[in-house]
């Protein structure tokens, strides 16, 4: 049974019991209210207490059930709810451990409400592309100031007990307690007993502050970048403030099923599922036990090379940092106390916390202090001549056993495990900058890495808090493969009379944290440059890119610059139009003769979008992904694709693959052909998601 009954004195006491998170599908929602109605007719009863098992109160409801018939099968949650609120018996809600969701609904729909001081609690339906369904976006704001409804429902971000307890005229918890939340609430329980006229939040004002209201709207309308609900939840906290209760109930519930029934819900349901998914290794053997990472050496303290190795100190994980020269490791060791240190000064760290990481840290200009690490990651200057010294001395040094992980970003996996003595313990693990921020982590497996070595570097990646896809070994491998393409399709734009502001800005426009040009000015030009020249000569008869060669010529790499596709003033960020570029164009386009054209944004978006479906079938057909889902969380993770149009593979099945390869044959060169897995499905029909 989803949930357990049983009574104490005159306390009867509900349990979720829905293995693993007590989430709230059909039938729990059938056993708490057959256990309400029971507590509720019984003489021996005086008060009711709900809680949890495990370290989950209720993580919510059960998105499975999503467009099934038990989603909206009786009891809802909100007659679960209602049937709270109207209960003649105090009902309180015992919380301990996660309450998320519809079980924070359940839980404001209580009398009253003891938690245990560390469990979180939050309203995160946003993250899913919706709201609130059962009241949240109207009890909330009711017991908490609206600037903290706002994070934790507009944002979806958790708050701890502890923190909210301490909010000047909280009305949401009525004890608070370091441990036994059940024990603490079924003694409340017993005070409360015989109250006459029993407290309901539906019965309380919620302040209205417009100043507030407007100022989250005008941050909004900055950064949603057309995501629907976030507007749609703060639309909502401003009737909690202004409309009768019942009256911004039913907005809620009408608001709640248009978006479910939505194109952006299904996508960030997609995306809440496909990275569910990319955790599983498909064609292991069972029973795969993964190798035990409990120290790592770093090779590099650059920029990657740091922000990597504070991935692992924010873990509680040793780090020993190797570099060549003193002056390189001193610059990396200050650069990693300063990223702390401005945590510290953010109040996201404090200085205890900042020392404990840097006591972990190990720098080091001698490769004999990794011999007994469980793991080395190579983090230095991308170049297989480099790489091939690094792994030698690796290979020599390490102990047997170890895990040799390389971040290049498009090398040749098979060909660095070659240099080795034991191609089996040589892994891909794919960082992206900055690296102590950024969640994805490509996991490139070797033709001869060992399934305990992939099982191991995907565990390591979760344990530092990364999104970890397998890939396989081809150039780029899964992200900048595709990024080559989309770059290529933005440069047959800007080649025939797109400007880069125009192309950014429809890119941009369609979601993505950056347009093409203003990335790569971010990233630095230099660095396609170097990957593109060793493709010229690895492949002497590969088209060149002249245009993007030429700006590089002129050491326009970018912001670090000064300029690049943009022009920069000094310390600032901000993507100026360049006259040195205009005039760059002007000549490369009067020197090919090319006929200038017009484009609107929508053909540029389907231009660039399209070129990254087309490559992520061929990524799919040559088995470099297992999962088209995969893909999609490798472009929403590490490439700012929009969550809420699901990545490049799931917003294809959207707008219909016939319709994908129309367009990509509309501005297809002479003798180019779409991926046959493209056509194949586009013939039939189907769907990359199925």
């Amino acid at each position: 049974m989803p949930t357990q009954y049983s009574v104490a004195g005159n306390v009867a006491t509900i349990r979720l019991d829905n293995s693993p998170v007590n989430g709230l599908g059909h039938s729990t929602r059938v056993g708490i209210l057959a256990d309400l109605r029971r507590a509720l007719e019984s003489p021996e009863v005086d008060a009711v207490v709900l809680t949890g098992r495990g370290e989950f109160f209720s993580a919510g409801a059960d998105i499975t059930e999503f467009g099934t018939p038990n989603a909206a099968a009786e009891p809802s949650l909100q007659t679960v709810i209602d049937a709270f609120d109207a209960a003649d018996k105090p009902v309180i809600a015992a919380i301990d451990g996660i309450c998320f969701g519809g079980g924070l609904e359940l839980a404001l729909g209580a009398h009253f409400r003891v938690a245990t001081a560390d469990s979180r609690i939050a309203l995160p339906e946003v993250t899913l592309g919706l709201v609130p369904g059962a009241g949240g976006t109207q009890r909330l704001p009711r017991v908490v100031d609206l600037e903290t409804a706002i994070d934790m429902i507009v944002h979806g971000n958790p708050q701890t007990v502890r923190r909210l307890a301490d909010l000047p005229g909280q009305r949401l918890l009525d004890l608070v307690v370091d441990d036994d939340a059940v024990g603490a609430a079924s003694q409340f329980a017993r005070q409360v007993t015989g109250v006459q006229h029993l407290p309901r939040i539906r019965d309380l004002a919620a302040p209205d502050n417009g100043a507030v209201t407007e100022a989250a709207r005008k941050q909004l309308h900055q950064r949603s970048r057309g995501s629907l609900a976030p507007l749609a939840a703060l639309d909502l906290l401003e009737k909690a403030t202004t409309l009768p209760f019942a009256e911004g109930l039913d907005t809620e519930r009408r608001t709640f099923a248009a978006l479910v029934a939505g194109e952006q819900s299904a996508a960030l349901r997609h995306a809440f599922f496909a990275e569910r998914a990319a955790r599983t290794i498909p064609g292991l053997p069972r029973g795969i036990r993964s190798r035990v990472v409990e120290t790592v050496g770093v090779i590099g303290a650059g920029t990657m090379g740091g922000g990597i190795a504070m991935n692992f100190l924010d873990a509680g994980i040793p780090v020993t940092l190797v570099e060549s020269k003193s002056e390189s490791l001193d610059r990396g060791i200050q650069v990693i106390r300063r990223n702390y240190q401005l945590q510290v000064d953010k109040g996201k760290l404090d200085a205890a916390a900042l020392q404990q990481r840097m006591d972990l840290l190990t720098p080091t200009l001698d490769y004999v202090d990794i011999a007994d690490c469980d793991l080395v990651i190579e983090a230095v200057f991308e170049d297989m001549d480099v790489k091939r010294d690094v792994f030698a001395a690796v290979d020599a040094t390490a102990k047997p056993g170890a895990i040799l992980a390389s971040n290049t970003s498009t090398l040749d996996i098979d060909a660095i495990a070659a240099i080795t003595s034991r191609p089996g313990d040589v892994v891909g693990m794919h960082f992206f900058s900055p690296a102590n921020v950024m969640t994805l982590l490509e996991v490139v497996r070797g033709k001869e890495t060992t399934d305990d070595v992939l099982v191991a570097a995907m565990e390591t990646g979760r344990r530092v808090g990364k999104i970890g896809v397998v890939s396989g070994v081809c150039d780029g491998f899964i992200g900048n493969r595709m990024l080559a393409r989309y770059q290529a399709a933005a440069k047959v734009v800007l080649n025939a009379g797109a400007t880069p502001a125009q192309i950014d800005d429809a890119i941009e426009n369609f979601g993505l944290a950056m347009g093409p040009f203003r990335m790569a000015d971010l990233a630095g030009n230099d660095i396609g440059w170097a990957i593109r020249k060793r493709r010229y000569a690895e492949q002497p008869e590969s088209p060149r890119d002249a245009i993007s060669d030429a700006l590089c010529e002129l050491g326009r790499f970018g912001q670090k610059t000064g300029g690049g596709w943009y022009d920069y003033e000094a310390g600032s960020r901000v993507a100026l139009p360049s006259p040195t570029v205009d005039s760059l164009l002007a000549s490369f386009r009067a020197s090919r003769d090319t006929a200038l054209q017009t484009f609107e944004p929508d053909e540029i978006v389907q231009r660039l979008i399209f070129a990254l479906v087309d490559e992520g079938a061929r990524i799919l057909e040559e088995g470099i992904a297992s999962r088209a889902s995969d893909i999609d969380v490798v472009y929403m993770s590490g490439y700012g694709f929009p969550r809420h149009r699901g990545g490049p593979m799931f917003y294809a099945d959207t707008v219909g693959l016939d319709t994908v390869l129309t367009a990509l044959r509309r501005v297809a060169p002479p003798g180019w052909e779409p991926a046959s897995l493209l056509v194949r499905l586009a013939r039939e029909g189907g769907t990359f998601s199925r």
